[in-house]
């Protein structure tokens, strides 16, 4: 064996024996002390793996990646159910029916813990830049959600004489739905080794799979969806606030962001969060935009994260960068100005993850995993409270 080789093993074998010892001794501690300590196995885990990866809340998960529901442990199962017979929806865990096939051996679904449903929320977010923006509604059920609307903006009421009847003023309501859809993280094959070695971050690796691909489905449909058999997006919804004038197919001029803000009444600019929205390839050409002595309209920011620091900011806005906004190009919606609150995510149906044993994975030596959840969307608004600017034609 070269030396090298040599040394790096008797390092290996230096550290099993360490932690030998310390398991050794913390058994030992608790025999002396009468009292029923954690296992050997416990210990070892404790001790090897990655602290922060394998929570004491994600062990049921963990169980079922490497065995399926068939591993979960009797107080596992029993929790699981007693709070499913209970109708907690708001269980740390819940255990869905199996889905079990003649055809497809699945090992049926299982709704991961809160601690890994967060998380992958937040990753997803990098992906998805709306869905860091605006309102989240949970539903218990994926029947097709109405939501009433009015444009009250120009109603006013009036003065009357003395003894005088009042003049009636009907408002006109519309109704906006927002419909669900079944989203998939598409299929997963994980192989054998990575699932049994218990040194390795089996749920960080499932979560960032499931982050890159419903992160990027969903940030695209949230802002560009057409709206039929797929949520409508923020840029579908929104109505035309500022038209580029003849030349500005690929450009924008400082007045043209001015009135694009004006666009939004001021009952909208006025609500927390109100901003800009756009492409990063949009921002660098804003970014150069000056007034008209010469300053540049751009404030970049300082020592983000810190306190005192403050982000970038355009006209006194807050800039959103979402990678899925259309770039500019001829009568493209590019830019985008107002209340992105009233932007409603509909979620329904947690992260499932469904797992697969069947032959068409066993005799690649890999499991198979799939992940679903049903969620919608649309923009929530009639009056007006984003606009977009629209490049021009020609």
């Amino acid at each position: 064996m070269p030396a090298a080789d040599a040394a790096d093993m008797d390092n290996l074998l230096g550290e099993i024996e360490s932690i030998d010892a310390e398991i050794a001794r913390e058994l030992r501690a608790a025999a002396l002390a009468g009292a029923n300590g954690p296992s050997e196995e416990e210990l070892r885990n404790r001790h090897t793996r990655t602290q922060g990866a394998h929570a004491a809340t994600s062990s049921a998960f963990r169980a079922f990646l490497t065995g399926g529901l068939a591993a979960l442990s009797q107080d596992q199962l029993g929790e699981l159910r007693a709070r499913q017979a209970g109708g907690d929806q708001n269980a740390a865990w819940n255990l869905p029916q199996a889905a079990m096939s003649t055809t497809t051996p699945a090992e049926g679904g299982f709704t991961v813990a809160p601690e890994f449903s967060k998380s992958l929320e937040v990753a997803m977010r990098a992906y998805g830049a709306m869905l860091g923006e605006g309102e989240r509604v949970r539903t218990s059920s994926g029947a097709q959600m109405n939501v009433p609307a009015a444009d009250p903006t120009a109603e006013e009421g009036e003065i009357v004489g003395q003894n005088g009847p009042a003049t009636g003023l009907d408002t006109a309501f519309s109704n906006i739905t927002i419909d669900v859809y079944r989203y998939s993280s598409k299929k997963i094959a994980v192989p054998w080794e990575l699932i049994q070695d218990s040194m390795f971050d089996i749920e960080g690796y499932i979560q960032s799979i499931l982050a890159v691909r419903l992160g990027r489905i969903r940030g695209k449909h949230t802002t560009i969806g057409t709206g039929t058999g797929q949520p409508r997006g923020i840029v579908t919804g929104s109505g035309t606030g500022k038209t580029g004038t003849t030349g500005q197919t690929t450009s924008v001029i400082y007045d043209d962001l001015i009135d694009l803000e004006h666009s939004v009444d001021p009952a909208y600019r006025n609500l927390p969060g109100v901003g800009f929205m756009m492409h990063d390839t949009s921002l660098a050409k804003v970014r150069k935009l000056k007034d008209s002595n010469g300053r540049p309209i751009f404030v970049p920011g300082y020592e983000q994260g810190n306190p005192g620091g403050a982000p970038d900011r355009l006209l006194n806005r807050r800039i959103v960068i979402n990678q899925e906004m259309p770039t500019m190009a001829a009568s493209a919606k590019s830019i985008l100005f107002g209340a992105f609150s009233k932007y409603w995510h509909r979620e329904v149906m947690d992260f499932t993850l469904f797992r697969f044993t069947d032959s068409a994975f066993t005799l690649n030596g890999q499991v198979g995993f799939c992940a679903f959840q049903r969620c919608g969307g649309n923009l929530v608004d009639v009056g007006g409270a984003v606009k977009a600017y629209v490049n021009s034609a020609t």
